[in-house]
């Protein structure tokens, strides 16, 4: 099987060595497709080439735009792996119907693999069942759910943890590690992990999910409570009915 990989990024790079297929790179960068191809023994594509399966794995605001251009190199499956779900699996279905659909979002960087595996199994099949055999052998743990759950919960685990690390560092002197409390040393080691980071990644995200709002407003609540509401808040964060 030959998987047409559209984007040669870190994920694309990603999903190409944990399936059991030959990758084949495409990107708007033609260098990074090349180095992405001899990186994990791959191959550059070809104009109008057609493949078994297409994986889109480009940023999630051109997700939508790459499946409309790419849907009919596929000839059994198209999937993506860019972090949001119900636009590309709307996508998917428009331009792609009588193919093969599957959603995938690793819920992790792919230098952290192997980890949880979101998916969406729109229109399942013999291919994309391949591939996801392929992704739970290299030690994945794979589990199913919808695009709207899925882009719900992205709004908690994603925008809205990235964007209370974020503030947290935002709102904080540098402090020495001598006065660092077990609490505090955990948020200077997100802070740290996080802004090692490419910077684009953690915009797309924010500019996709809507966390960050509702984490402000918490931090708003928070700031203009006093020691009674603040109790009533403490309680309601340790998610428990107690009074």
């Amino acid at each position: 099987m030959e998987v047409l990989i559209v984007g040669a990024g870190a994920m694309g790079r990603w999903f190409g060595e944990s399936v059991d297929a030959t990758p084949v790179f495409t990107d708007i960068d033609a260098d990074a497709a090349a180095s992405a191809a001899d990186a994990i023994d791959g191959r550059v594509a070809a104009p109008d080439e057609t493949y078994e399966v297409v994986c889109i794995a480009v940023p999630m605001s051109a997700a939508e735009t790459a499946i409309a251009e790419y849907a009919d190199r596929a000839t059994e499956a198209i999937v993506d792996v860019t972090g949001a779900m119900a636009g590309p699996v709307a996508a998917m279905d428009a331009h792609a119907p009588d193919l093969e659909r599957v959603s995938f979002h690793p819920l992790f960087a792919p230098e952290n693999a192997p980890g949880n595996v979101a998916v969406v199994a729109d229109s399942p099949g013999p291919a994309t069942d391949t591939l996801r055999g392929s992704l739970a052998v290299a030690g994945n743990d794979l589990f199913e759910t919808t695009s709207e759950e899925h882009d719900r919960a992205m709004d908690d685990v994603q925008s809205g943890a990235h964007a209370a690390v974020l503030a947290y560092a935002l709102a904080t002197e540098d402090v020495p590690e001598r006065f660092q409390t077990p609490i505090s040393g955990g948020l200077e080691a997100l802070v740290e992990q996080m802004t090692g980071n490419n910077p684009d990644v953690y915009t797309e995200i924010q500019s996709t999910f809507d966390g960050a709002e509702d984490v402000a407003a918490a931090a708003a609540r928070i700031a203009d409570a006093d020691d009674e509401e603040f109790r009533r808040l403490y309680r309601e964060a340790g998610r428990t009915d107690d009074e």
